[in-house]
């Protein structure tokens, strides 16, 4: 599977936050801020986890239509959706 150049630009900005937040813990800020920003870390995670695994379900469907294992494909597919939650 290739990535897009927006999904890696959103893992590179997930990385520059969890930079921030250790800065944060080394200053000694105040655990809400903290907290504030590790969540919202896990929401762009999740986000980018949610696009990544659809273009993988596409992906697999359209690949499942020229296949003779389609049910198998799809399966995978859909058991990695399930995972990703």
């Amino acid at each position: 599977m290739e990535y897009d150049e927006q999904v890696k630009n959103r893992v590179k900005r997930m990385e520059g936050q969890l930079r921030g937040i250790l800065k944060m813990m080394d200053e000694d800020k105040a655990c809400k801020e903290v907290i504030t920003q590790l969540s919202a870390v896990r929401s762009a995670l999740d986000r980018s986890i949610g696009l990544i695994v659809s273009s993988n379900l596409v992906a697999c469907v359209q690949e499942a239509d020229s296949e003779e294992n389609s049910e198998e494909l799809i399966k995978e597919a859909v058991a990695l959706l399930v995972k990703s939650r």
